[in-house]
């Protein structure tokens, strides 16, 4: 691999040999490949020698890049699995580091820290796969209806129900536990659907989501042309202003770098709720943190190049510790 000074050049003249890393075991491979194919395309539109390296849960060897772009989504590529692999090689990739990965990954590690850093969240419990029906409705009685169920390790609102009764509660566990052995059971807030992009630990413009769906879950998100995205909807500023700082500072609370997309409800009391942090956000022609970029008028190849230059700085310095350290 280049020196991390010829690096920085080679990022400069468009040499830098990139592997857009996309797919991944998980269920959400068909999304990452979407995301792996529009960053390739629009890296090598922009000069730069990019391929798209197709993976399931290993590296390829040998793995002659100088950098890696991530489009993963899901295990493997999003849980910190990947990440901590790139960094005891010295690979240089796009997003946040391993422990962040892992915090923002684990929705239940993600909303104990919240409430840890005083980051306004929705109230929880737990289940596990081994735990019997009374701990299940007992689970529901503590949080009330209506309420949300969701696997711990999961992307793309895939496995999550909304249940209003008990009558629902067996199926949306079962779909739940598909995924993990942990699900969470969370209150279920009723307002408008937000979504911030952050770059470099500052706020890009709002998105209001307006599913045609119950919620924006799978469907909603990547099959369904009905959804409406309203870029800078019409907020009061205080509003705004609010939803953009519970954002950062949940991505602050996972320690989250570069850049990350998450995902707050607007309840009209209790003001803006954090659901989630997502540090590999998609990057499809549908996705949202391009769309809010756009909005601060930051093109698609901008972003893409701007996400490589945040990673050579971040493999920079890790290098420069490391010598330090003898």
């Amino acid at each position: 691999m280049r020196k991390t000074r010829s690096l920085f050049r080679a990022l400069s003249d468009r040499t830098l040999k990139v592997a857009v890393l996309a797919g991944g075991p998980g269920s959400e491979r068909e999304v990452s490949l979407r995301s792996g194919r529009a960053a390739q395309k629009a890296l090598a539109d922009a000069g730069f020698p990019a391929e798209l390296v197709i993976i399931d849960a290993a590296l390829p060897e040998p793995f002659e890049y100088d950098a890696a772009f991530l489009a993963l989504h899901g295990r493997f590529g999003e849980d910190g699995t990947l990440q901590k692999i790139l960094e005891d090689r010295g690979i240089p990739y796009t997003g946040s580091p391993a422990d962040a990965s892992f915090n923002a990954f684990d929705k239940i590690l993600s909303k104990s820290l919240f409430i840890a850093h005083a980051v306004p969240t929705a109230g929880f419990t737990t289940v596990g796969k081994g735990d019997d029906t009374f701990a299940r409705a007992s689970a529901a009685a503590e949080v009330g209806f209506p309420l949300v169920i969701k696997p711990a390790r999961e992307g793309s609102s895939v496995g999550v129900s909304i249940v209003r009764d008990r009558s629902g509660l067996d199926a949306a566990f079962d779909a739940a536990f598909h995924f993990d052995s942990r699900v969470l059971v969370e209150e279920f807030i009723q307002g408008r659907e937000l979504t911030v992009g952050i770059l470099e630990s500052r706020a890009l413009p709002l998105i209001e989501l307006r599913p045609k769906r119950e919620f924006f879950d799978f469907e909603a998100k990547y099959v369904d042309t009905g959804t409406e995205y309203l870029v800078k909807p019409h907020l009061p500023e205080i509003v705004e202003r609010a939803v953009a700082q519970a954002a950062v500072a949940a991505h602050r609370a996972l320690r989250c770098e570069h850049f990350s997309r998450v995902d707050v409800i607007f309840h009209e009391k209790r003001g803006p709720m954090v659901l989630e942090v997502n540090t590999l956000p998609g990057l499809t022609e549908r996705s949202l943190l391009p769309k809010a970029a756009l909005a601060s008028g930051l093109g698609y190849a901008d972003l893409c190049e701007t996400m490589l230059r945040l990673a050579l700085k971040r493999g920079s310095a890790a290098k420069g510790k490391k010598a330090a350290r003898g």
